[in-house]
């Protein structure tokens, strides 16, 4: 009930309240991106939503035109040259991620609920448990539990337990406790950057590919 109609409901009322500032923040955005390097204003790459659904998320391009072809592909890492120097920025302060707003309104994310991984890594929505599907049967979110736990210094596997863990005990105040503890990362700026290789730790492919 909470996630079907309230929670639904929530997403537009506050969309719809902070709709002009945020109008003006991604017109500024927009701006800069077009005037700092070539190509698009936006990146767009297939997620897999609600029920294993896979839509198209909306970001800001943070890197080179065509970067995924370049270098290390789609994973990346700290200091990675393919990052703009407004892309840099925005990652850091999560500013890249307004564009989803557009996949709320579109009614493909809300904006507290389990990040949307690609459907094929790491493992196509088949391949994922009964357990690990439960993930899946709300729609994604913006930020999430998994976040305020440790955003990208995860592992996939540690993400998908706290995602698991807010879906059968999500509610409003959660909710609520979710988005501040969210703004209070982004301030702080931790775990911008997942495992690598650089710093002795195993490479995981899906926590780079947040940024992509």
């Amino acid at each position: 009930m909470y996630d079907k109609y309230v929670k639904r409901i929530f997403d537009i009322i506050i969309v719809i309240v902070l709709f002009l500032p945020f109008f003006i923040i991604l017109s500024i955005i927009s701006v800069v991106i077009k005037i700092d390097s070539k190509g698009p204003v936006f990146f767009k790459q297939e997620r897999l939503g609600r029920n294993g659904k896979v839509f198209k998320v909306y970001k800001f391009r943070t890197m080179i035109d065509d970067a995924e072809s370049i270098g290390t592909g789609l994973s990346t890492y700290e200091g990675d040259p393919r990052v703009t120097r407004i892309g840099n920025i925005l990652r850091k302060t999560s500013l890249d991620e307004i564009a989803q707003l557009i996949n709320v309104l579109r009614g493909e994310m809300s904006l507290i609920g389990p990040r949307p991984p690609v459907p094929y890594h790491p493992r196509k929505y088949q391949e994922y448990d009964e357990k690990q599907r439960i993930r899946f049967s709300v729609r994604p979110g913006i930020s999430g539990y998994a976040q305020i736990k440790g955003r990208n210094s995860l592992t996939w596997d540690e993400r998908i337990i706290f995602d698991v863990q807010y879906v059968k005990k999500q509610n409003i105040i959660l909710d609520m406790k979710i988005v501040l503890l969210t703004f209070v990362k982004i301030f702080q700026r931790e775990d911008v950057h997942g495992p690598s290789r650089r710093n002795g730790r195993k490479d995981n492919l899906t926590e780079k590919k947040k940024e992509m």
